[in-house]
């Protein structure tokens, strides 16, 4: 980690989350550092953009762009940072592209407490730490974080849908 902090980065994510819901997708927002603290990716939720791909999660998509463009032992040096903790689907996405940092605002637990049962984010209360607990390689994982802050985007959203 350069001269930027974790908070620095994240509330990066937190602002793509809001360009995602401002741009009528769901609230998440993640994006890739480099090992400079350079910025490689940013990418907001995209299940709209896709059709109403349930799979289109923000840090789905941005571990498929990121292991298109770079290989696993440089990703291993570089940071996700996401708005919401990385769900079961996407802990795994980010564990084959070899990522090797993931920080996140809020939690899997507040995030459902949170959206309640909802047909559009039927969200797993299962952490990221025991989805990479159960794989080869080690992920480091800070989080959460900012979570007051990151249940804030949230907000209001799951109840208007």
């Amino acid at each position: 980690m350069g001269e930027k902090s974790h908070e620095y980065f994240l509330r990066k994510a937190f602002d793509i989350a809001r360009q995602a819901r401002e741009a009528g997708d769901h609230p998440f927002g993640c994006l890739l550092v480099g090992p400079d603290d350079t910025i490689l990716l940013e990418q907001g939720n995209a299940y709209s953009a896709e059709g109403q791909d349930m799979t289109a999660h923000a840090e789905r998509v941005l571990a498929t762009r990121a292991s298109k463009q770079w290989r696993p032992d440089f990703l291993a040096e570089c940071t996700m940072y996401t708005s919401a903790e990385p769900c079961a689907m996407c802990a795994g996405a980010v564990y084959w592209t070899g990522i090797g940092t993931v920080v996140y605002g809020q939690s899997e637990t507040s995030l459902k407490a949170q959206t309640g049962k909802h047909d559009e984010n039927p969200t797993l209360d299962l952490p990221c730490r025991d989805v990479f607990a159960a794989g080869q390689r080690e992920i480091k994982v800070v989080g959460p974080l900012l979570e007051a802050e990151a249940a804030q985007l949230q907000e209001d959203f799951w109840a208007s849908k």
